[in-house]
């Protein structure tokens, strides 16, 4: 097959990439690099797919999914069997202060996949949804068959519209559009703007360790290659109708349409605090913490009921969270040219 992978440079499409060429795929990535983090990790990560033996099936391409004219020509010019749709403007924090940043990649930007992948015949398009759209919803764990209306983020309100552009989309046109929740993801070559990423480099570094809501947040932490197994998987098999799993018409995770809502998660939250003791451990140090309550647009559980994507793809996430957190701080210590404490 021919991929398209957009946000190839990402922490969750560079993974993906490896897995579909090992898979034995050819691979388009797309990729804006910019700069919401460090763009020299994003370089590093696709020189990572670059140094491969295979590497002579992947052709990165540097553009903005934003673009509607580049990409419109890029769909013109390129043959395409199948597109993972990874790129976004991810962080709910930078959401609640640059919001037009986040309606541009994620809801214009989406909105031109979808209009290359219509009118380009694409057999299937699957694209990232997140835990997020769940908002502060009690019921635990958190199903795909339950209501996700009360986004607690512009990000997650740019997720939730992506579920119903791509519904549209399937109804109106037929495309197979496949959305998957991600549930935290973590894991060597992640964002410096996630928790698990700016806990580790304070710690080394004795730095004080914000934690907000007092550190009572729970988290489902997912490992990166559990991630990129599924996404893989769910890619082989574009949904077609109806399920078993609910009743089309009063169902939110599927529909007539070729449209299906998967959550992706380990099913095993911990708390914040748990995360911290297990990165002391690690790193043979104690964390500087410093309690604040809760910001506004955090989300205070998630959990993830992945029952669905089990039964559909026989898929389970097997990293512990002690496993991952492990593989984490060894990459970072590599990549930072640092040594564990004495």
């Amino acid at each position: 097959m021919r991929v398209v992978v957009t946000g190839a440079a990402g922490f969750i499409g560079s993974y993906t990439t490896h897995r579909l060429l090992q898979q034995g795929e050819r691979v388009i990535g797309l990729d804006n690099l910019n700069d919401y983090y460090d763009p020299t990790l994003k370089q590093a990560r696709l020189d990572r797919i670059q140094a491969r033996p295979d590497a002579d099936r992947f052709q990165f391409v540097h553009t903005d999914i934003a673009d509607s004219k580049a990409m419109a020509c890029f769909f013109e010019q390129t043959q395409v069997d199948r597109v993972v749709h990874l790129a976004a403007q991810a962080g709910l924090r930078h959401s609640i202060h640059h919001p037009h940043t986040y309606a541009a990649s994620n809801i214009t930007g989406f909105l031109n996949v979808l209009e290359g992948c219509r009118h380009h015949d694409v057999e299937h398009l699957l694209y990232a949804s997140s835990s997020s759209v769940y908002g502060n919803d009690s019921n635990t764990p958190f199903s795909e068959h339950q209501g996700a209306n009360h986004p607690l983020s512009f990000y997650a309100a740019t997720k939730r519209a992506n579920e119903l552009m791509a519904h549209s989309y399937a109804n109106l046109y037929g495309l197979p559009c496949t959305g998957l929740r991600f549930f935290t993801v973590y894991g060597p070559w992640g964002r410096p703007d996630m928790a698990l990423f700016k806990f580790t480099r304070a710690i080394i570094e004795s730095e004080t360790i914000d934690v907000f809501n007092h550190g009572k947040h729970q988290r489902d932490l997912t490992y990166i290659d559990d991630i990129a197994s599924g996404i893989t998987r769910v890619l082989s098999q574009p949904p077609c109708g109806p399920t078993h799993h609910g009743h089309v018409g009063t169902d939110p995770a599927c529909s007539d349409a070729p449209w299906r809502i998967y959550n992706m998660g380990n099913e095993q939250p911990i708390g914040l605090m748990r995360l911290i003791e297990i990165l002391e451990t690690k790193l043979d140090r104690k964390a500087n913490i410093n309690m604040l309550p809760i910001q506004a647009g955090d989300v205070l559980t998630t959990w993830s009921d992945s029952s669905d994507i089990k039964a559909d793809f026989d898929y389970q996430a097997t990293t512990s969270v002690e496993e991952g957190v492990g593989k984490f701080v060894d990459w970072y210590l590599k990549y930072y040219s640092l040594t564990p404490a004495p």
